[in-house]
């Protein structure tokens, strides 16, 4: 998703703007942004969650932890993240189109499957959850499952 895809998609003749060095530092710091906030969300899954992202080894365990405190899919904010930072070092417009792409269809998936799967899996726990944390834009102060 963040490697073969941005490859396939890039097009060094459609630029976003004109090259500067401000735009590649800013793309390199949301790439390591996003790569760290993806490391530690696949973490949690493991440790916490005893499971992993695949959909045939689910977790076992709601995961609020770490990041999952402030906002319900930091893995794929972490993923959107390594995209825009692609985008940005890359100063690709295609990259940028694929980018939106990736978000509106994982809104979409997020709405109809995955938040319908979560709450039938982990029941009152996912909906309290749910109706405390933000699906992308974090709150400021960390859930505690007390509100």
């Amino acid at each position: 998703m963040t490697v073969i895809i941005p490859y396939l998609c890039y097009d060094k003749t459609q630029m976003l703007f004109i090259a500067n060095p401000f735009f590649i530092v800013l793309g390199v710091l949301f790439l390591l942004t996003g790569l760290s906030l993806f490391i530690w969300t696949v973490y949690l899954f493991r440790t916490f969650g005893k499971g992993t992202l695949a959909p045939w080894t689910p977790t076992q365990t709601l995961v609020i932890k770490g990041p999952y405190k402030y906002c319900r899919n930091p893995m794929i904010t972490g993923v959107f993240f390594i995209l825009l930072g692609e985008t940005l070092t890359l100063n690709s417009v295609n990259l940028l189109i694929f980018a939106a792409i990736f978000f509106i269809i994982n809104t979409i998936y997020f709405i109809l499957k995955e938040e319908p799967d979560l709450k039938e899996r982990f029941g009152g726990d996912y909906q309290k959850y749910k109706e405390h944390v933000p699906r992308w834009i974090p709150r400021l102060k960390p859930y505690t499952g007390l509100e």
